[in-house]
């Protein structure tokens, strides 16, 4: 703090001395010592709480730079899914339209310029039915069509 030399102090010393006393002297200089060592804990205390606060602000840089770094990639994720979907979409309406040409059902139409290329419709698949039996029936209602109209059916056996 202060840059007090070996000789200035010994004149301090010499003049409390006198103005002192040897009697007092003592007590004083523990006094002056206890009010030193509480300002040195003050000052360092200052010092750390100040540094504490400057290593905050510098964490909260820190963060507000990770999370716009987040946002940014976060961004750029989203954009490329983006692009992939439209050229994956793109590449099915193209298999589509090459499977619709090849089998002759309808001549392959462009889609328009700067049209997106929306979800697409899976054809229809078949599904297999059992002979006699239409859609909305249940096997028991096929068997009585089937059966002749005069037999009645069998009752089950417990």
């Amino acid at each position: 703090m202060f840059d007090i030399a070996f000789s200035e102090m010994l004149i301090i010393a010499v003049i409390a001395l006198v103005v002192i006393g040897p009697e007092k002297l003592p007590k004083v200089a523990k006094t002056i010592g206890h009010l030193l060592g509480k300002a040195q804990r003050y000052v360092s205390d200052v010092k750390s709480e100040i540094n504490r606060e400057m290593e905050i602000d510098e964490l909260r840089k820190l963060q507000a730079e990770m999370q716009a770094a987040a946002t940014k990639v976060e961004g750029d994720v989203q954009t490329t899914l983006r692009d992939a979907e439209f050229d994956m979409n793109k590449a099915v309406k193209a298999i589509e339209d090459d499977i619709a040409e090849l089998e002759g059902n309808t001549p392959p139409v462009a889609p328009a310029a700067g049209a997106s290329v929306g979800p697409e419709k899976k054809p229809a698949q078949l599904t297999e039915q059992p002979v006699g039996q239409t859609t909305g029936q249940t096997a028991e209602q096929s068997t009585e069509q089937q059966a002749p109209s005069g037999s009645a059916p069998k009752a089950e056996a417990k």
